[in-house]
């Protein structure tokens, strides 16, 4: 099937259960904000599903050693990393992967975290629950793309911070971090003795051609530092499934982690595990081709937003994100301005900079078009106002 015959056609989602669409229900707004997409999932995971549900019996799930020989052939094949796959634990969602994460670090007595903004929130916003301190530092942005500023990490370390929150790739910004860049980074946490725990969730959503360099694969150390998040919902568009998985290389933080999740987060959906399964087995096609659609998406936006006045966007290497710059626009709420000329995104004071919106272009084509139409209307009355 061609690209466009599986990612073009009108998928009505308005009177579904999506938090995306029933946020501006029976309003003239376009819901381009959260991280899900509106494309059909691909026919071999439905099929899967499908499947089943017609065995009628939805009990708890047992081990899927097949489905761990299928990532552990996906690392092999996608990120040049071997891994075994005891190394594999299965979550309910990489969100609950993150906070097990803080939790082993409070656990041992370092109840603080740190990060690089601006990035997804649930990055930032849980550590007061584990009665922990969330430490921020800015990756800089340089040029037309962003870096990890290092220097400005290690001014606000102390003794307390025990995890370094990695998104790589990077959301909102789309960065893809380079081998040079992870290698500084793990030579950080490894002087000041932190566990890692990144992020992956957007790994196989690259558009530039670039290739995912997991921080756990660089050497001994950082693998046995590290707690490695990954899931297919953000690329095969299933996050509704609640299934994700560690890859934890040491065998003592991958038990404490088993530990904490026994008895915090429970199992791991049955169906997003035979959805998983299809999608590793069957999905690389459909991936590929939504890599396509995606990335002509993305280069729209590119000239679309570069042409107008008052506002600019740096390249998405991943992502279906886009991380809009409105400074110049003056706005003391950009996201709310941008709802009055029908566009619904999401507001960059969410991930750590008041200056930006972030825009789901993981849509089909005319949807999007339709979006910039009103985004540049949005850009020129502000304009005008200014210029008043």
């Amino acid at each position: 099937m061609k690209t466009d015959e599986l990612f073009g056609p009108d998928i009505d989602r308005s009177e579904s259960d999506s938090i995306k669409w029933k946020r501006y229900k029976e309003k003239d707004i376009l819901p381009m904000w959260v991280a899900d997409m509106d494309f059909q999932v691909a026919p071999e995971i439905l099929e899967a599903i499908k499947q089943r549900v017609d065995h009628g019996v939805l009990g708890y799930g047992s081990d899927n050693p097949e489905l761990r020989q299928l990532i552990v052939k996906h690392c092999q094949h996608h990120y040049d990393w071997a891994i075994e796959p005891e190394w594999i634990v299965f979550t309910p969602g990489v969100v609950k992967g993150l906070n097990l994460a803080r939790a082993i670090s409070v656990n041992k007595g370092r109840p603080a975290d740190i990060t690089a903004l601006p990035v997804y929130p649930h990055l930032v916003r849980h550590a007061p629950i584990l009665k922990m301190d969330n430490h921020q530092f800015y990756a800089k942005a340089n040029g037309d793309s962003w870096s990890l500023d290092l220097q400005a990490m290690e001014k606000i370390l102390n003794p307390e911070v025990g995890v370094m929150l990695l998104c790589n790739p990077h959301n909102p910004i789309g960065k893809v971090y380079s081998h040079k860049e992870l290698e500084a980074l793990a030579k950080l946490c490894k002087k000041y003795d932190l566990l890692i725990c990144s992020d992956d969730i957007h790994c196989d959503l690259i558009l530039n051609g670039k290739k995912h360099i997991p921080i756990a694969s660089l050497n001994d150390d950082a693998a046995q530092r590290s707690i490695t998040l990954m899931a297919p919902s953000k690329t095969f568009n299933v996050p509704g499934l609640d299934m994700a998985f560690a890859i934890i290389p040491n065998i003592k933080l991958r038990t404490q982690y088993s530990k904490l999740m026994d008895g915090l987060v429970g199992h791991v959906n049955i169906l997003g595990m035979h959805a998983a399964q299809a999608a590793f087995q069957y999905g690389e096609p459909w991936r590929l081709k939504l890599i396509e659609y995606l990335k002509g998406n993305h280069d729209l936006i590119m000239h679309r937003i570069n042409t107008m006045p008052g506002i600019s966007m740096r390249e998405a290497e991943a992502t279906y994100l886009a991380w809009l710059d409105v400074s110049k626009l003056q706005l003391d709420n950009p996201q709310r301005y941008f709802e009055t000329f029908g566009i619904g995104m999401s507001s960059g004071s969410e991930f750590g900079d008041n200056d930006y919106v972030r825009l789901n272009f993981g849509c089909q084509r005319p949807l999007l078009n339709e979006a910039l139409n009103r985004i540049e209307q949005a850009v020129v009355a502000r304009i005008d106002a200014l210029s008043e």
